[in-house]
């Protein structure tokens, strides 16, 4: 558990949990996809929006521990509105057969967390051959949020609702590549940092966020689009390092926040009436933070926008 920190202009702090800061928060009437919600942060994000009455679909790669995950959440909160549908993130083809038969059901779309990642992983290219972290933390939830922008488009009009959309980043955005995001040279190996190519992936998830804000506000859309760091948590992200993960298992419950405490920060920025009409920001700790210089570069934002939307046009 996590012991240091002062509460911020919030009221909140490092030490703040999801359930408290959603506290009193009223969110029936409200629809919101989450993806990786199967384990970690993402898990506890689907429990504490369902406890409010949030409609959450856990988008899942592996759809029987999504289920095993929504029978538990069924135990705790009897008249919980909690579905599961299968979204493999580093597919291209997966993301868009989810965002059809998520349109296809007719369902609102009010809250969007891009919270599904892997860290730290050897060198591996994603079913569209993309490098995988780069595909999976970045490139997947950015194809995922336009095909369901629509829908929560309409959805915040019908309802006279702010929709929100939040990518769960990381202070691992300070250590990306020294060019931050590597256009030329994605997919190459002989290069290739496990650690560099992570920070890369978060630095994106905070470029993305800053550049959706800035064309829905000119849009004159009433959606919100901010990033996050969660915290360092010991979560299964670490499982490609079996030596850090150890360490971690043996001082993370002294020095790391626990999974409660993670999801603290997104259930905020999801949730909070504080965070309304707050777009293109970056929050740490349930308060709003700065990221670095590049996580600020708009023109580094816009280039990676052209570059994403390039990879992920059908062919």
């Amino acid at each position: 558990m996590w012991i240091f920190g002062r509460k911020g202009p919030s009221g909140f702090s490092a030490c703040s949990t999801a359930e408290e800061v959603a506290q009193g928060i009223d969110g029936n009437g409200l629809t919101a996809v989450v993806t990786g919600a199967s384990s970690g942060i993402g898990t506890e994000t689907s429990r504490v929006l369902a406890l409010h009455g949030v409609h959450v679909i856990m988008a899942v790669r592996n759809v029987d521990a999504g289920r095993n995950v929504k029978e538990t959440i069924l135990k705790e909160i009897p008249t919980a509105k909690v579905d599961v549908m299968e979204l493999d993130l580093s597919s291209l083809p997966s993301v868009r057969k989810f965002a059809s038969e998520y349109k296809s059901l007719g369902l609102p779309l009010n809250l969007l967390i891009n919270n599904a990642g892997v860290m730290a992983t050897p060198f591996l290219l994603s079913h569209d051959n993309i490098e995988l972290q780069f595909a999976t933390n970045h490139l997947g939830h950015f194809l995922l949020t336009n095909l369901l922008l629509e829908t929560m488009k309409n959805t915040a009009r019908e309802s006279g609702r702010e929709g929100r959309i939040v990518n769960v980043s990381s202070e691992g955005h300070r250590f990306p590549y020294s060019e931050g995001i590597c256009f030329d040279k994605i997919n190459d190996e002989s290069a290739y940092n496990s650690v560099y190519a992570y920070g890369q992936s978060k630095l994106a998830n905070i470029l993305h966020a800053n550049e959706l804000a800035k064309r829905l506000q000119e849009e004159g859309v009433e959606i919100t689009a901010n990033s996050l760091h969660p915290g360092a948590i010991a979560t299964n992200l670490l499982r490609y390092h079996s030596f850090l993960d150890g360490i971690v298992n043996m001082v993370g419950k002294y020095v790391l926040k626990n999974i409660p405490q993670g999801a603290a920060t997104t259930c905020y920025v999801a949730l909070h009436p504080q965070v309304k009409g707050v777009s293109g920001e970056y929050f740490a700790d349930s308060n709003i933070a700065k990221p670095s210089s590049k996580g600020k570069d708009a023109e580094l934002g816009k280039k990676l926008w052209e570059f994403s939307i390039s990879l992920t046009e059908p062919n």
